[in-house]
């Protein structure tokens, strides 16, 4: 009986021990996984409230808070029964660092697509250009890729890394754009007749905004004509639209008022002293067409 006794009184302080480290590190636990879900609901608020950050990480950003201080929570509770969490860690590490080998072109998809969203350098229904020649608007920016619809109608899917590194040219981001529809005058028609019939096209407009003010000028002197160049600014929404009808009202104010179209000119020489004819031609054939704006829808 003595020695039972005497066993009982030598195992007490060990289960005493447990019982403290138990209750600490249960203490521990919830006071790390209340601080987790503290820290989260405290970032998800902020970056809720913040117009800069796309509501696709808001999740993201809530999950990487709370598992990390988890993480944390979990290794001091295993340091709290003496487990070596140095090794732990290290192993934690290499297995990281394996993975990240393993899955590097996806890691760098997923961190582009992270700026992408926090940075929005492009939105969704936006009109954009990239350095490598795709075009189209912004259907979609995921995690892995972004989507493009063509204005033929034709997805086109990135990763996003391709995206992030390209330089992007963003038709849609700003409120307003200028247009410039050149048009040629016949050398020998009234030129100042057909900028003041042209400016009062733009003004009567009301696509064309006022402010900044419609500017009609000559701009060039071409082999066919007078190159006058109609600037004007619009909505982003209203460029492509605006655009279509300014190269045909344009050419048809002139025509409707007698201006006539540009044609080739040419010009004979004749050396009559000799007897011979000699012709030189000169000039190029016009071309009413004005330049292809890439940020216009086809």
């Amino acid at each position: 009986m003595e020695t039972t006794w005497n066993g009982l009184v030598g195992i007490w302080p060990r289960i005493f021990d447990l019982g403290v480290n138990l209750a600490v590190a249960l203490l521990i636990l919830c006071v790390g996984w209340w601080v987790s879900a503290l820290l989260g609901g405290w970032v998800r608020r902020i970056a809720s409230r913040s117009s800069h950050i796309d509501r696709t990480i808001i999740p993201m950003f809530y999950g990487a808070v709370v598992w990390a201080v988890r993480v944390f929570t979990i290794i001091a509770v295993l340091a709290r029964f003496g487990v070596q969490t140095a090794s732990l860690i290290a192993v934690l590490g290499a297995a990281g660092l394996a993975i990240g080998l393993a899955l590097q072109g996806t890691l760098q998809n997923i961190s582009a697509g992270i700026m992408l969203l926090i940075l929005r350098p492009i939105r969704a229904g936006e009109y954009v250009a990239l350095s490598s020649g795709i075009d189209g608007t912004v259907d979609e920016v995921g995690l892995f890729l972004t989507r493009l619809i063509k204005a033929d109608g034709i997805t086109v899917t990135l990763p996003n890394s391709t995206v992030w590194n390209a330089t992007i040219t963003n038709y849609a981001r700003n409120a307003n754009r200028r247009l410039d529809v050149p048009v040629i005058v016949q050398y020998g028609d009234d030129v100042d007749d057909a900028i003041a019939r042209l400016q009062h096209l733009v003004a009567g407009h009301p696509d064309v905004l006022q402010s900044p003010a419609p500017v009609v000028k000559v701009e060039d002197y071409r082999d066919s004509g007078v190159l006058v160049n109609v600037r004007l600014w619009t909505q982003s929404s209203n460029y492509g639209e605006l655009r279509w009808q300014m190269l045909r009202m344009v050419r048809k104010t002139l025509d409707d008022a007698g201006f006539q179209s540009p044609v080739p000119m040419q010009r004979a020489l004749f050396t009559a002293d000799k007897g011979e004819a000699a012709m030189a031609v000169q000039g190029h054939p016009a071309s009413g067409n004005a330049p292809r704006d890439p940020g216009a829808p086809a």
